[in-house]
C-alpha cells in the first residue's frame, strides 16, 4: 500500500517543481502534490495511446526512486 502512494505522490512532487500548484486567496493549494501526481498518472493511463513516451518516462522515474 505504501508503495502505490508514493508512486502517486513523488510525480505530484516532482510535477509541482517543475510547475508549482496555485494557491488560492485563502493561501491553500489548488491541489494537493498527491492529487496531482494522479491526475497526471491518470491523464497518460487513459490517453495511453497518445502519451506511450510518457508512461515509460514516468515508469523509468518510479522505477529509479
Amino acid at each position: 500500500m505504501h508503495s502505490a502512494f508514493c508512486w502517486v505522490f513523488l510525480p505530484g512532487e516532482w510535477l509541482h517543481q517543475l510547475k508549482p500548484v496555485t494557491l488560492k486567496k485563502h493561501g491553500r493549494k489548488a491541489k494537493s502534490i498527491f492529487r496531482y501526481g494522479l491526475d497526471y498518472l491518470r491523464n497518460i493511463m487513459l490517453n495511453l495511446e497518445q502519451k506511450m513516451d510518457e508512461f515509460l518516462d514516468a515508469l523509468e522515474f518510479l522505477f529509479s526512486t
